[in-house]
């Protein structure tokens, strides 16, 4: 299989590279060339630019799939069909759960659940315009492509050389162990992916030539944002004790924290019928870890710093003996 990627050197893109290349496929490589540009250095690339709209590079060649990483608004997939056309056999779009309606949803919803209006008249990407933008991508490809168009709607990717820190502020607090503070319900259920797994599966819908839209979410055993943490102590050997906190205060968009539970209980069942795999939670976890200490754990960008946690606990805990002596 000839395919090209669309992005492929930054966390999903890159997981689906390698992945492709486990199986033998002869993979080009688009892109500006300056995010990990030592990485693959013996796969073709062609060198653009999409914010610029230059794809002079793809006039020519042809390739089986090409796997769309990195189009986040109609113009970015506009462009690459253009000057694509039929020189590639199947268009598959890595998407995002952003793009459902986020009202009326009950537990185990599917692919087939309402999308939100499409947004075309701005570029701006926001909480608000993100999903929509995404939608009018998703139409897009559709329209040009029709059976030869494939989406994937991943959830909260985890994995190795994320640099969203969501799923790895769980893996480095847990790891130390002891009292951690949690500004929401340990009771809340939670879903992440693996991106070996999400890989795996874009890899599969390439070979089996699927159409459709399949949404990856994980883990294969439903669990809550309590387990998860206690999975991540698991993996690195320690004990946590978790302390529910007041939300109020907490640091904006705190990872895995959610306030609308069913968003967060998605059907994975059309992705297994095609070949989406189930890595423990708690592999994942220890893999996280591993990359995280070998890279010397950087700051991270979400949830409390160390200082900001002890704080809020010795909060909590005044309170609670305010609470009592009363």
């Amino acid at each position: 299989m000839h395919l090209l990627v669309l992005g492929g050197t930054s966390f999903v893109g890159r997981a689906i590279v390698e992945d492709a290349l486990r199986t033998g496929a002869e993979v080009t490589l688009f892109g500006r060339g300056r995010t990990n540009p030592d990485l693959f250095p013996r796969l073709a690339r062609r060198i653009g630019d999409r914010e610029t709209g230059d794809y002079t590079a793809l006039r020519e060649g042809s390739w089986d799939a090409v796997v769309d990483v990195s189009g986040y608004v109609p113009r970015h997939v506009g462009q690459a069909m253009e000057v694509l056309g039929d020189r590639v056999g199947r268009y598959l779009f890595i998407s995002s759960h952003a793009v459902y309606e986020r009202t009326g949803l009950a537990p185990g919803s599917d692919e087939d659940t309402p999308r939100r209006p499409p947004v075309r008249h701005t570029e701006e990407l926001s909480e608000a315009t993100y999903g929509p933008l995404k939608v009018a991508c998703e139409d897009d490809v559709t329209a040009r492509y029709g059976a030869r168009a494939t989406i994937v709607r991943p959830g909260k990717v985890a994995g190795p050389h994320d640099s969203m820190d969501t799923f790895t502020y769980w893996v480095r607090r847990a790891a130390r162990g002891g009292r951690v503070a949690l500004p929401g319900d340990p009771a809340q259920p939670v879903q992440v992916v693996d991106s070996r797994d999400l890989a795996r599966l874009v890899v599969r819908l390439l070979a089996d030539d699927r159409p459709g839209a399949f949404q990856a979410v994980g883990p294969a055993e439903p669990t809550t944002l309590g387990g998860l943490i206690e999975t991540c102590a698991r993996a690195a050997g320690t004990q946590v004790e978790i302390v529910p906190v007041p939300s109020e205060g907490a640091p904006p968009m705190f990872p895995l924290v959610r306030p609308n539970w069913p968003t967060q209980q998605r059907s994975a069942a059309r992705a297994r019928r095609a070949g989406l795999p189930a890595t423990p939670l708690e592999v994942t976890a220890a893999d996280v870890l591993a990359w995280d200490r070998a890279r010397g754990e950087p700051p991270l960008r979400l949830g409390y710093t160390p200082e900001e946690e002890r704080a809020v606990i010795a909060g909590q805990a005044s309170g609670s003996r305010a609470s009592r002596s009363g």
